[in-house]
């Protein structure tokens, strides 16, 4: 966006807009420091029903800007915590950018009002199994050449499949990717949230691309989302550390399902 057009876009929308935009990067930051997800699965309905957006392809461009924007921060607030498992998280983020500009395509022509339907569906099936499972998903590789190449080859594919999902639905995706990780690559929790941010921010840019290219994103609110996610994300990471596994995982489940139920009451009924 040029700078005369940002600054026309300050002088025609109304200043609550801004505040709300800010509070809701605060809240999506907050999120992505805490669990490593939360992000466009919060800052979508935000977008839609609060700050007011109407059309949920616009939402989602916006969205997926935003949250790749807020993930990068993210993950630079984790780099001291020495969390971050950098190979798996390349592994895992470089066949899911394919996946991603497959799915963000395919998410364009989908008709909106199915689209968060399904997005609904899919948070609720994942709460599901994050409250099934435990911390840890073991796998032992060492000294056995085909367990660790299995081991490689399914970061490659849970890569691939969250990153269409990603697309697909305009998201970071890190409600995907924190259990994927944990599954695919043996890794606990805090190390699955902090490693997060390198396939979210991947996955997001991505598919905020798509979404510019086709003129479906507004880049200005956006630019206030992210000022609010970097107040967030500071908190969230400061107190990820502070709180077991188990805890983590509860109320990662509780904010998806909560999310989920709100976006079909009101696609259906309101």
């Amino acid at each position: 966006m040029e700078p005369l057009l940002f600054f026309e876009f300050l002088n025609n929308i109304d200043p609550i807009v801004l505040i709300l935009a800010i509070i809701g990067g605060v809240t999506v930051g907050f999120s992505l420091g805490l669990f490593g997800s939360g992000g466009s699965i919060l800052a979508v309905p935000f977008l839609l029903y609060v700050v007011g957006i109407e059309d949920p392809h616009v939402a989602i461009g916006t969205s997926a800007l935003s949250v790749a924007s807020i993930a990068v921060i993210t993950l630079v607030f984790n780099v001291k915590k020495k969390k971050i498992h950098y190979k798996e998280g390349i592994q895992f983020a470089l066949p899911g950018i394919g996946g991603a500009i497959i799915g963000s395509n395919l998410g364009l022509a989908t008709p909106s009002e199915y689209l968060m339907i399904i997005f609904a569906g899919l948070m609720i099936g994942i709460a599901i199994i994050m409250l099934r499972r435990k911390d840890n998903f073991k796998i032992t590789t060492s000294g056995n050449n085909s367990l660790v190449t299995l081991h490689k080859n399914k970061i490659l594919l849970t890569g691939l499949l969250a990153g269409l999902a990603s697309g697909y639905f305009g998201i970071g995706g890190g409600f995907l990717i924190v259990p994927s990780l944990m599954y695919s690559a043996s890794i606990p929790i805090h190390a699955a949230i902090a490693t997060s941010m390198i396939p979210v921010s991947g996955f997001g840019l991505t598919t905020a691309i798509s979404y510019i290219t086709t003129g479906q994103i507004n880049i200005a609110l956006s630019i206030f989302f992210i000022i609010g996610g970097i107040v967030g994300s500071r908190v969230g990471t400061k107190l990820a550390g502070k709180h077991s596994s188990a805890t983590l995982l509860k109320g990662f489940a509780i904010v998806l399902i909560s999310v989920a139920g709100y976006i079909v009451i009101h696609t259906l009924f309101l």
